[in-house]
């Protein structure tokens, strides 16, 4: 790997692959979006048609170095994920800690599939 390479072909990470972790617990599902170098006021985060999307624009400064190698998105990400039929999208809440978007998705509690016994009034 030379540094020629880096140069004319250039890679360059694609401006929707922020990293993102997805956790699967009992009663949510919550994604960890790694925008590191994004404030709260440059993501936005909405849900429509049972879809989730999550962007992030900002003005980089100017006096950002001339990088060999970018694997990291300066001016703007975009994720977009297809919420479970169990994900209850009226509830969703997203936080935003160090860098790290936080979306905490409820999963809706699902009916019971055993018989009852309804009783007459």
């Amino acid at each position: 790997m030379s540094y020629r390479k880096f140069r004319k072909g250039g890679y360059r990470r694609p401006k929707n692959n922020v990293p993102v972790n997805i956790i699967d617990e009992a009663d949510f599902f919550e994604a960890w979006v790694y925008c590191l170098s994004f404030k709260k006021e440059e993501v936005k985060v909405w849900v429509n048609e049972n879809t989730l999307y999550i962007t992030g624009k900002r003005t980089p400064e100017n006096d950002q170095p001339n990088f060999l190698l970018q694997e990291y998105p300066i001016k703007s990400f975009e994720r977009v994920f297809e919420l479970s039929h169990r994900a209850d999208q009226a509830k969703i809440v997203a936080r935003f800690e160090e860098g790290v978007l936080k979306i905490k998705v409820p999963k809706l509690v699902e009916a019971a599939s055993d018989m009852q016994e309804v009783t007459i009034e």
